[in-house]
């Protein structure tokens, strides 16, 4: 993990799934721009505390959301715990809120492009960056699904956050999160220009 303050610069790669990047493209992850994870807890919550609100004034997006509740409930109470623990326990690395996503190898991005290729998820390119900010690599094994109770959920939050070995014995899928100013300094695959 990089230390707040080390202003050495680190080389990333990410898949970029929501929008194109452009090359020299800067952006910002802190405790005032945050990430679609952050959103999707926040419209989660909304959702569920106001459950009567009328189809008129939802986003198309928000029917998804209802259409599966209960999948979502246990991701926004994921990402509540998750974040409630760094904070208390780990509040040098980075917060999965306010974060992007990346790959420490360019063969390692290659093979996420690939699984989001493989279901479905529109994928426009993958992009080398520069960063000065934390970073994190953990395990997504130990990301779970459900917990049967608040105990369970910050055991194994601090599983994750620990990276200890996961529960299913298997090969660790790696993610790394980065924070702080993120610059696009090269463009390697554009999949949407062939």
């Amino acid at each position: 993990m990089n230390v707040e303050g080390d202003m050495m610069s680190k080389r990333y790669y990410h898949v970029v799934t929501e929008r194109p990047m452009a090359l020299n493209q800067v952006i910002v992850f802190d405790s005032e721009h945050q990430n679609g994870v952050a959103n999707l807890v926040k419209r989660v919550n909304e959702l569920k505390e106001n459950p009567s609100m009328s189809p008129a004034d939802l986003a198309p997006f928000d029917q998804v959301l209802l259409d599966n509740m209960g999948h979502w409930i246990n991701v926004a109470n994921r990402a509540t715990m998750l974040e409630k623990v760094r904070k208390e326990n780990f509040s040098d690395y980075p917060s999965r809120m306010a974060c992007l996503y990346v790959s420490e190898s360019l063969e390692e991005a290659e093979k996420w492009a690939d699984f989001f290729i493989e279901v479905g998820r529109e994928t426009f390119q993958i992009v080398a960056l520069e960063n000065t900010g934390n970073s994190f690599t953990g395990d997504a094994h130990n990301c779970w699904y459900e917990c049967l109770s608040e105990k369970e959920a910050v055991q194994r939050a601090l599983h994750y956050w620990k990276v200890l070995k996961n529960d299913k014995n298997e090969t660790p899928v790696l993610e790394t999160i980065i924070d702080g100013q993120i610059r696009v300094v090269e463009v390697i695959k554009d999949f949407k220009k062939g």
